[in-house]
């Protein structure tokens, strides 16, 4: 290849490049401002390259005006920690049986080694945040979940978001656990999920964005060709009612229906196994997940 080729092909990767940051103009325009709430969990935080890849989109976000909180679970580093010191994982219907052990070392591992990472990783990202949990400043109101008997796992009755509000308004980026304490000290596991919508919902987010395991809403869940890219919440119930929603899907549309009908613009489902999968989502017209909107 000669010199005149080799520039004709930079010129060619350059104007791609051009094209792609044009694209994504008004859309980062849209954003400049908002608050966008990115709920963190399942096998995208085991992975070091794609945690590393989504605290980099997390920073530049960031960095382009746009407020982000970040949400997190970690079933699986709490599981860990159970079989180091004998203790055995308990779940009911998907959910973990917390009895007041379990609660201290869910504590321990989220608002502690969990949070701490994320908050490490984020800084050598680029970003500037702060690791907190539910007990913090008494954010997370809480007792006791009323539909099963789960032990120490929580329902969240209201949140305060000063602390929340502070954090951002001073240009920095809260990292939060989901542990929570009702008025009598005690300790609760909170279901993530529960966590992001409901933070989203109070503090007015834009959007709400729950990065998962699959490629978002599908109609046969074994066949990412079947996915829904975009759906109006007051069509789903159809969807669940013919059995095209199921299992462990059902509650997470849940979370999104309700934080759309309680004033979250735009909620995301997306692929979060796929690097850059947010910016993908939130800078193109085409996005890589589900969008749930309300008309």
């Amino acid at each position: 290849m000669n010199n005149i080729d080799n520039l004709e092909n930079i010129e060619i990767k350059n104007k791609d490049k051009a094209f792609i940051l044009n694209h994504a103009l008004p859309y980062i325009q849209k954003y400049k401002d908002k608050t966008v709430v990115v709920k963190y969990g399942g096998s995208v935080m085991e992975n070091p390259e794609l945690k590393k890849s989504v605290m980099h989109n997390v920073a530049l976000l960031s960095t382009l005006g746009i407020k982000v909180i970040v949400v997190h679970g970690g079933g699986k580093d709490i599981t860990e920690m159970l079989k180091k010191i004998g203790k055995e994982s308990k779940f009911i219907n998907g959910l973990r049986y917390t009895d007041k052990e379990t609660a201290e070392i869910v504590k321990m591992v989220l608002a502690g080694k969990v949070n701490k990472d994320l908050v490490s990783l984020l800084q050598n990202c680029g970003g500037k945040s702060i690791g907190i949990c539910g007990i913090d400043d008494y954010m997370f109101k809480v007792s006791k979940h009323k539909k099963e008997d789960l032990g120490f796992v929580g329902e969240i009755d209201d949140i305060d978001t000063n602390l929340i509000e502070t954090i951002i308004n001073n240009k920095y980026i809260p990292i939060i656990a989901t542990v929570g304490c009702d008025s009598l000290g005690n300790i609760y596991n909170i279901n993530a999920d529960t966590a992001a919508a409901k933070i989203a919902e109070k503090v007015n987010a834009e959007t709400l964005i729950f990065m998962t395991d699959t490629a978002g809403l599908l109609k046969d869940k074994e066949d990412e060709s079947t996915l829904i890219s975009k759906i109006e919440v007051n069509s789903i119930d159809k969807l669940i009612d013919n059995g095209d929603i199921s299992g462990g899907m059902i509650p997470k549309v849940q979370h999104c229906i309700n934080a759309v009908k309680n004033g979250v613009n735009k909620v995301f489902i997306i692929d979060g196994r796929v690097p850059h999968s947010i910016l993908i989502e939130m800078f193109t017209d085409e996005g890589i997940g589900t969008m749930f909107y309300k008309e």
